[in-house]
């Protein structure tokens, strides 16, 4: 979300999104609010120091990393005051564990992903973290059904070998499909034994869809409106076996909004194409904008935000 007051973001979520309201991230606050800083404060045993070149591994937590923290632990006590006698589902996003293997560096400054004993020790240290974050949220909302979101941005990129070393002469080696897919189903694993449902959120045109079902995810987020057709298959296959879609198609930080018809068109020629019932998008789609919307105005994130509620009630009507 735009802006850098918690409570007024929260207040906003709240206000009109009350049946997923989710815990706003707002990076414009500057180091530690931002996704890789606000997850690196999660990790268990593995402290983290802000470098001019980014996030990296350090032997003691410094001032960046309690900032971090402090962030977090401000943004659930304004989501715990807001929320009060709320009893459905709540949203928490933290970093994936390939988004931050490849984010985060080692002392040297090279990729956590250049080193797989650390890559090993990031995802264990991220999963007792992140067990931990489960727990305090559900504390404070008893409530509440807490759902986990993962951002993985940068996944493709570690699949596709495309993540720059430190010096940028070269790139670190692909991720084998079969190993990432191990480290998430580590992290559905996780949030399970919390009983919490998993979605994993991309915006890029490629999700490896099929790979995220196969990782055991309840829901697939992403920008219905880069999405091609190409990937219709693996998106009917995970929609009828029970995967949720997160279709992001509310422009998200600019562009002209339009009625919510019009809006929640892509999801009604996904629908059409693969052939299922238009009464099933009611339950098989929960309508979002296409990214984050941190680079839009606040004027337009509230619009954006009230569309995708109208849009989610017209594909509610059929």
């Amino acid at each position: 979300m735009p802006g850098t007051d918690p409570k007024d973001a929260t207040a906003i979520v709240a206000g009109e999104l009350p049946e997923l309201p989710h815990v706003p991230e707002l990076p414009a606050r500057g180091a530690g609010a931002d996704i890789i800083g606000r997850t690196a404060a999660l990790l268990t045993g593995l402290p983290v120091d802000l470098q001019p070149s980014g996030w990296r591994l350090t032997s003691r937590p410094g001032i960046d990393l309690h900032r971090a923290a402090s962030y977090l632990l401000q943004d659930l006590d304004v989501l715990q005051e807001a929320l009060e006698g709320h009893d459905g589902p709540v949203k928490v996003a933290v970093a994936g564990p390939w988004t931050l293997a490849a984010s985060l560096q080692l002392p040297r400054g090279e990729p956590v992903l250049s080193d797989r004993g650390a890559v090993r020790d990031l995802q264990q240290a991220l999963a007792e973290g992140v067990a931990q974050h489960l727990r305090d949220v559900q504390s404070r909302l008893p409530g509440c059904e807490v759902v986990l979101q993962l951002d993985e941005p940068g996944l493709l990129s570690v699949l596709q070998g495309r993540v720059p070393s430190f010096s940028g002469a070269r790139t670190v080696r692909p991720v084998a499909d079969n190993d990432a897919v191990v480290v998430l189903e580590q992290m559905v694993g996780t949030a399970a034994r919390a009983r919490v449902p998993v979605v994993v959120h991309s915006c890029a045109a490629d999700v490896p869809v099929g790979m995220l079902v196969r990782a055991g995810v309840a829901g697939v987020s992403l920008d219905l409106t880069l999405v091609r057709e190409e990937l219709d298959d693996a998106l009917g296959e995970a929609i009828e076996s029970g995967v949720v879609l997160l279709a992001g198609v509310v422009p998200a930080a600019g562009g002209e909004l339009s009625d919510a018809a019009t809006t929640v068109g892509p999801v009604r020629r996904l629908w059409s194409r693969l052939g299922l019932p238009a009464e099933t998008m009611a339950s098989g789609v929960v309508v979002t904008p296409t990214c984050g919307m941190a680079g839009a105005s606040p004027g337009h994130a509230v619009r954006a935000l009230r569309l995708a509620r109208e849009a989610a009630r017209t594909l509610a009507d059929g």
